[in-house]
């Protein structure tokens, strides 16, 4: 069994690498770079000009944990989106490229997207 998790995750960054070539942050419009593990999920705005991490939230985060338990689901990555959204807007920022990490633009990766979308940001 380890070897087929092994093989997904090879695949997986093989994609995130591929994608990685064509996509990058700036400091107008930064890449909003995705990780979701079993439990959590992590999402950050980053300048790749300056490789400096604008802001991030995650499933772990003391703004999450205040209004829900679990991280690992739908409804986590929703908000996990609306908190990056706030920190993003106060920033002064509106527009971002979407870095899926190499992840299916499906479940949890969609709906943070979506999350972020209806905050008014524009991906």
């Amino acid at each position: 069994m380890l070897r087929v998790a092994e093989k997904r995750r090879k695949a997986r960054l093989a994609r995130h690498l591929r994608v990685r070539k064509k996509i990058s942050g700036t400091a107008e419009r930064p890449r909003l770079c995705v990780f979701k593990s079993a439990k959590h999920f992590y999402a950050q705005l980053i300048n790749d000009e300056e490789n400096a991490t604008l802001t991030s939230a995650s499933s772990l985060s003391k703004e999450f944990k205040e209004q829900m338990q679990r991280g690992s689901n739908r409804e986590a990555a929703k908000l996990v989106g609306n908190i990056l959204a706030q920190k993003a807007i106060a920033k002064g920022l509106n527009r971002v490229v979407l870095d899926r990490g190499g992840y299916a633009y499906h479940g949890r990766v969609k709906a943070l997207a979506e999350a972020i979308r209806e905050a008014g940001i524009v991906i």
